[in-house]
């Protein structure tokens, strides 16, 4: 019989194909017919390995959350481990921004991911926040988080200023430093303003049953 004429499809074939798309093209181009384009198969035969285009999403999400870190929880002591989660998690998702809005904006149904949830809030719990407090503090450092992760891959001079030198001194001053690490400098004084603040929070009004 020989080989097939057609590629043997696989669900993380056609996710990673998927994610291809996504990074080069943006999610206005993620449908499934140009997936099926790029692997060489017809629209049809896509779903005899993922159930529909929301199933691909998840499987999208797990190939973009798969470097993010969260074994600090197990081990070091909550804001540590949240630094260490939050720096890995910025990485992960500056390699795929175009993704960032595609998973930001639909329900997390992924293994991975609802593992590293509960790495985080075992982490947080051990030290010394209540349940209650858990999710307000994942969903504020992962706002920041993923800002983060789009300034990263933003253009290297973001306020121009031209036209306008005499009018706005200090903001030119400010603009002419040059900082080819800005974006990286801003996420670490931002990441540590929200750990030290939490930290206070923390210490100032402990929960009940810490």
């Amino acid at each position: 019989m020989g080989r097939p004429r057609t590629p043997i499809l696989s669900r993380q074939g056609i996710a990673k194909a998927a994610l291809d798309i996504i990074d080069i093209y943006g999610e206005d181009e993620f449908t499934m017919a140009r997936i099926a384009r790029r692997l060489g198969v017809t629209t049809p035969s896509l779903y005899n390995h993922v159930e529909s285009k929301e199933d691909l999403v998840e499987l999208v999400r797990a190939l973009v959350v798969e470097p993010i870190d969260t074994t600090a929880f197990r081990s070091a002591a909550w804001d540590q481990a949240l630094a260490v989660w939050a720096r890995s998690y910025r990485s992960a998702f500056s390699a795929h921004p175009n993704a960032i809005k595609l998973l930001a904006t639909r329900p997390i149904r992924t293994p991975f991911v609802l593992y590293m949830y509960q790495d985080v809030i075992k982490g947080l719990l051990d030290g010394g926040w209540t349940i209650e407090q858990c999710l307000p503090i994942i969903t504020a450092i992962e706002n920041f988080i993923l800002g983060s992760a789009l300034d990263s891959v933003a253009p290297e001079v973001m306020i121009d200023v031209e036209g306008l030198r005499e009018e706005v001194p200090l903001l030119t001053k400010a603009t002419q430093i040059d900082d080819q690490s800005r974006a990286n400098t801003a996420f670490e004084m931002g990441l540590h303003a929200l750990v030290a603040g939490l930290r206070r929070i923390l210490e100032d009004d402990p929960p009940l049953n810490s």
